[in-house]
């Protein structure tokens, strides 16, 4: 199949590598508003160069892939439905929920299937997860557990147009708690601080937060985020049921060193960077897509379960900012 990929920075030229040597991918349709960017794709994955998304979309493709800045998304996401055209999107789906809920309206009325780009839910450890959930292996839950830490602070350009660690970092967290334990947020009450880097307190941001959730089923979901872990990229879910207990990211990679006199573990060298610790989620989601694109499975992250996070982004935003508990009810009707 011909993929088209729109947008050729650091997560778009990792795509570009990863679409290229896929089986099922036979060429590639690269575009950026940096010509120099599409040029260096071109000549490394013998890429044929668009000179615009619309020229891409033009060219044959049988899917896209949306790696471009994030106000792109939306009229990006259109422009594929409405050429009938597959599409994988990097999240967030939009900036804002309102200009979100207006994209799914329209990705429901196209009936072209919309991939939004949640790794986690790739990564066998969380895929081992949901399955022992699933099974009832470890009975009902009573305490989850989910851990995002990165090992420096992004630039200030970056966090300028993050939306806030929130909807930025603890989205991945909200997202896998949805996916493995089946359930929906009811409730929230966030923390947030801020000991660090100046130009993420400057921009109204924290960078480390806290979060406490309540499932709709009474189970309780603890999620804690920050932008400083010098030993390393630390992504972890812990799973606490009455029968059995699981843990995501327990291995000798681990960036954490333990106080016991004589413990050896972990031993192995952290993590350091996020596109190291899910370089096989990574790939395994846009293989997903080319089947995605083929018609042989559904959307396996549709827009509706990126909004899904992004409405508990939104309450845990409102519930720093204002000191309270606040419910997914009240956010999605404001």
């Amino acid at each position: 199949m011909r993929i088209g990929i729109l947008g050729l920075g650091r997560i778009g030229s990792f795509h570009a590598e990863t679409l290229f040597g896929l089986d099922a991918v036979e060429s590639l349709v690269v575009t950026d508003p940096f010509a120099d960017a599409a040029e260096r794709a071109a000549q490394r994955f013998g890429a044929e160069v668009a000179p615009s998304p619309r020229a891409l979309l033009a060219s044959g493709v049988d899917g896209i892939v949306v790696a471009a800045a994030t106000d792109a998304h939306p009229a990006l996401i259109r422009a594929g439905v409405e050429a009938g055209v597959p599409v994988f999107c990097e999240k967030p789906v939009a900036r804002t929920m309102r200009e979100g809920v207006e994209l799914l309206d329209v990705v429901r009325d196209g009936g072209v299937p919309v991939q939004i780009g949640y790794h986690r839910r790739f990564d066998a450890g969380f895929a081992a997860a949901r399955a022992a959930v699933r099974a009832g292996e470890l009975g009902a839950l009573h305490t989850v557990r989910s851990t995002t830490l990165d090992p420096e602070p992004p630039p200030a350009a970056y966090i300028a147009a993050s939306g806030g660690i929130f909807r930025d970092c603890s989205v991945h967290d909200f997202d896998s708690i949805r996916w493995v334990t089946g359930r929906e947020v009811a409730e929230v009450y966030a923390v947030g601080g801020n000991r660090g880097a100046g130009h993420i307190a400057a921009a109204g941001d924290a960078d480390t937060a806290g979060a406490l959730l309540t499932l709709d089923d009474g189970t309780v979901a603890v999620v804690s985020n920050s932008r400083h872990n010098r030993r390393g990229y630390d992504v972890r879910l812990e799973l606490h049921g009455f029968a059995d207990s699981l843990a995501v990211g327990l291995d000798d990679r681990l960036p954490l060193r333990s106080a016991e006199p004589g413990a050896g573990f972990p031993s192995g060298t952290p993590h350091a960077f996020f596109m190291d610790r899910f370089a096989a989620a990574y790939r395994a989601e846009l293989a997903a897509f080319t089947e995605v694109v083929a018609g042989t499975r559904p959307s396996p992250c549709t827009v509706r379960d990126a909004l899904e996070a992004g409405w508990i982004a939104e309450a845990c935003t409102l519930s720093l900012r204002e000191h309270r508990p606040v419910t997914l009810a009240e956010v999605r009707s404001a």
